[in-house]
């Protein structure tokens, strides 16, 4: 079982934390990529469009009559064959969401986490308690934690904390969500950014998603 050391926001060592290896154990790369290809999927706005035949403007007359002309037939200066004309089979509005299954997405947070902890980039404080909602005092407080590049903070949501909610969003790089709705944040982490969280909401978030019963499952 691995152990990660807790530190308060001065970057004093407080504590340990134990982690369980059912968790933070191994890291499936193959799940990983399906569950950020299923979150960048999922943030795709989905609104591109073309004009087909009907949409395009221009009259509905025929142009010149069916025969005895010599030129080819057309019914409509609107056709796909002439300029300006509409667009068969374009793209249109929808959405590229699509189910991912609820195992498959726990199982590729414990991935997240686990690759976190190998990379050295998970940071557990005992808690965020930031005096004033000041950018500044913030920042200061990330530094002595060593969190140098993005980051993405969590709290235990019915705690609450305003003051880090309004000191860390005008921090460049930085997120902040609540611990019952990071998954695809977490997920979506790229190889550099760290993860910090405080150790209740580390430990409340592995005990209410299950993860020890997922483990047994598995």
């Amino acid at each position: 079982m691995a152990t990660i050391d807790i530190h308060n926001l001065s970057g004093d060592k407080v504590g340990s934390l134990d982690l369980a290896d059912e968790v933070f154990g191994a890291i499936n790369e193959d799940l990983l990529w399906e569950a950020v290809k299923h979150y960048r999927a999922a943030q795709r706005a989905g609104t591109h469009a073309t004009k087909n035949k009907k949409l395009v403007s221009g009259a509905g007359k025929k142009l010149w009559k069916q025969k005895g002309t010599g030129r080819a037939r057309v019914g409509s200066i609107r056709s796909p064959l002439w300029r300006h004309g509409g667009t068969v089979h374009g793209p249109q509005p929808r959405s590229y969401d699509y189910a991912f299954p609820r195992k498959k997405l726990l199982g590729a947070l414990r991935s997240a986490l686990a690759s976190k902890l190998a990379e050295g980039k998970l940071v557990v404080v005992n808690a965020f308690d930031v005096k004033e909602p000041k950018t500044k005092l913030f920042r200061q407080a990330l530094n002595a934690l060593k969190v140098e590049t993005t980051a993405l903070l969590v709290e235990v949501a019915r705690h609450g904390n305003r003051n880090l909610a309004l000191g860390s969003r005008n921090l460049e790089g930085s997120n902040w969500c609540m611990a019952t709705r990071f998954i695809l944040s977490l997920v979506a982490l790229r190889p550099g950014d760290f993860f910090a969280a405080g150790h209740r909401s580390l430990a409340a978030f592995v005990e209410e998603r299950g993860f020890e019963a997922a483990a047994e499952e598995g």
